[in-house]
């Protein structure tokens, strides 16, 4: 075994409760998505780790939601030629699902080999991973390529401002590694649906529902007649979803509804699908069910999604031979929920998924942690990283 192999992955095994005690601060701080400033807290915990160890730490500014930071740790001598100029990304997201006051509410608690806590899995301990291999890697060198650490803050959220960034970084990268939690049974995602999030508004007549009642237009009964046709483009086979999973509307009980609003999820398998779906959608968001109705369909966030391509298949095999070296058989995992490694995917960068430790559960009260795979999948993730040459990625 390389010396830089043996020194990287013993020192990781030394860091247990190092991780642990960073993942404790980071949960209990606040970080829902439209929280900017908790976000951003989040990221000068992140900054403040990084600084310490000597690695250079990039602040991107975003106007409405959590910057983006961007850390770097140079190969040894500087870049060399071929791939070897190309970065290696790791990634990750800093946001939470979880509205304001939750870490107070829930905070950071370990019972047996499991932690608690909002964002607990997804994904502040795939975060608090990626700092420390980056930090394994300034202190013991033997990168091979310039490794850079991308810390984004609005995926819950589709990653409104941050996908630029993301495209960007993905440009011209070699491989990218997502630490969202790997699967329950120690799997990663080697492939992921698209999803469109979008908001339909429509616009009726109000009228006392007793007095004049035949002058009212119903937002509300357009809304129903809307979901019933929207819902029925649901497609299982094709692994095409539509939920209408947010409504509202009305003025009160006695007045024929003069508004109504509701929010579609659109979940999908292959590219093509999207826009045959979303024209679909279109047409039932133009059509007036109840006369004299109108409507307007905003689209408000969308995830690519994750395809695996030949050299994805590589990055796959190369890291479950490096999981297996860790202990555990990183089995590939198909999933329903949108990541922002959709993104690196269709920029056409090599991309594996789900690389975190393992958790489950996320975006609920029961959100868990295994704490024993910290370790594990911190040294399979850097063992991954220095066999990239001799697996021709």
């Amino acid at each position: 075994m390389p010396t830089n192999e043996t020194d990287i992955t013993a020192w990781l095994a030394s860091q247990h409760d190092a991780m642990v005690a960073a993942l404790r601060e980071m949960v209990d701080t606040d970080g829902g998505s439209y929280d900017k400033a908790g976000v951003d807290a989040v990221g000068a915990q992140i900054a403040r780790f990084l600084d310490g160890h000597g690695i250079p730490v990039q602040t991107l500014p975003q106007s409405r939601f959590g910057d983006c930071l961007r850390a770097t740790v140079e190969a040894e001598g500087g870049a060399g030629a071929g791939n070897q100029r190309r970065n290696i990304l790791l990634m990750g997201h800093r946001d939470t699902v979880f509205p304001k006051g939750e870490p107070t509410r829930r905070p950071f608690t370990i019972e047996g080999n499991r932690a608690y806590g909002p964002g607990v899995a997804d994904m502040k301990a795939g975060l608090v991973m990626n700092m420390f291999v980056l930090a394994a890697f300034r202190r013991f060198g033997g990168a091979p390529g310039p490794l850079v650490g991308l810390f984004t803050g609005d995926e819950e959220i589709g990653s409104p401002e941050g996908r630029p960034v993301i495209e960007a970084e993905a440009r011209g990268a070699r491989v990218v590694f997502n630490s969202e939690p790997g699967r329950p049974d120690r799997g990663v995602v080697t492939g992921r649906k698209g999803g469109v999030f979008s908001v339909f508004d429509i616009e009726g007549k109000a009228a006392h529902s007793g007095g004049n009642f035949e002058q009212g237009i119903s937002a509300i009964g357009e809304l129903a007649a809307k979901i019933t046709a929207i819902h029925a483009l649901t497609d299982l086979s094709r692994g095409i979803t539509l939920n209408v999973g947010l409504v509202t509307g009305g003025q009160s009980v006695n007045t024929v509804a003069p508004w109504a609003q509701g929010q579609i999820d659109l979940r999908y398998v292959e590219p093509a699908d999207r826009d045959e779906v979303m024209a679909k959608i279109e047409a039932i968001i133009a059509r007036s069910f109840v006369p004299g109705t109108k409507a307007k369909l905003t689209i408000k966030g969308e995830f690519l999604p994750l395809t695996q391509d030949d050299a994805s298949k590589r990055v796959y095999e190369l890291y479950r031979g490096a999981a297996q070296e860790a202990g555990f058989d990183a089995k590939p995992n198909f999933s329903g929920g949108c990541a922002d490694s959709g993104f690196t995917a269709a920029m056409g960068a090599p991309t594996l998924c789900a690389v975190g430790p393992v958790g489950g559960k996320a975006h609920s009260p029961e959100e868990y942690l295994e704490l024993d795979s910290l370790v594990p999948r911190a040294q399979a993730l850097a063992r991954a990283i220095l066999r990239l040459d001799a697996a021709g990625i």
